[in-house]
């Protein structure tokens, strides 16, 4: 596949923060098993890894906005372009040694996803999108899944935890969805999650409570590789509400019908 100058300085920050990840992953393994635990090291591989693709980005494009998950957001003096990363996506995977995370990396252009990297460098695995040039996985190009009815689909979503989300409105969603799917899946990487819509691993996915940086680059895959995606009320204000549905069209439209059902009243 042909990438443009950009996407590849994209992909270069995503490799080199995920070479920094892998090292440090193998080192939170081998902290599962002291008093301390992996805590404290895990922050410093998450601001590691920050420092890494930050630099990477803004020495090929300086007067680009960044925002990111662990520092404060830089308003570029382009004021068209704004770098969208996380830096470790699956933070509590990562410190429990579970290879599930990824480097999420997204162009924004005039409030428009046009460029998006995800890498987890546990399993190797990059998916790659610009905006009219078709979505890939290690340059192979993928697809959303063709299922047309939920009872065959497996979809994805995010669980609430200790102090974060609506416990209650999740346990309705879930019971809603939960009796018309093949299965449910929860992996805990959301912009892994949304890739793997993107390349029909999942039938579709939804999850509230997000951040930009969590969704950015994972819904430009989705819609280059023929998926649909909306907030929880079906419009596109993903990024305001901080919730997601993702799908092919049939089944993105069946899951927010159903995860927006109303709580039985018997």
């Amino acid at each position: 596949m042909a990438r443009s100058a950009l996407l590849n300085v994209m992909v270069q920050a995503a490799l080199k923060a995920g070479k920094s990840l892998g090292r440090d992953f193998g080192e939170v393994q081998n902290l599962q098993v002291s008093v301390k635990g992996p805590s404290d090291f895990v922050s410093q591989a998450d601001l590691r890894a920050e420092k890494i693709v930050r630099d990477e980005l803004m020495k090929a494009r300086p007067t680009y906005g960044f925002l990111g998950e662990e520092s404060e957001e830089v308003k570029g003096t382009d004021g068209a372009h704004r770098w969208i990363v996380d830096p470790l996506d699956g933070t509590t995977n990562f410190l429990h040694g579970i290879p599930q995370f990824a480097v999420s990396i997204a162009l924004e252009r005039n409030g428009e996803i046009v460029a998006g990297v995800v890498f987890n460098p546990a399993t190797d695995e990059l998916f790659t999108a610009e905006k009219g040039g078709g979505a890939f996985m290690n340059d192979r190009r993928i697809r959303v899944a063709a299922r047309r009815v939920l009872s065959d689909c497996v979809i994805g979503c995010g669980v609430p935890h200790l102090g974060r989300g609506n416990h209650g409105k999740f346990l309705v969603e879930l019971r809603h969805v939960m009796g018309e799917v093949a299965g449910i899946r929860r992996f805990g990487a959301a912009a892994l999650d949304l890739a793997y819509v993107a390349s029909g691993r999942l039938d579709g996915f939804w999850e509230t409570d997000l951040s930009p940086w969590d969704m950015a680059a994972g819904i430009l895959l989705i819609r280059e590789a023929g998926g649909f995606v909306s907030d929880m009320k079906g419009t596109t204000d993903i990024f305001g509400s901080g919730n997601i549905v993702a799908g092919n069209e049939l089944i993105q439209k069946a899951l927010l019908e159903a995860a927006n059902r109303p709580v039985p009243t018997r």
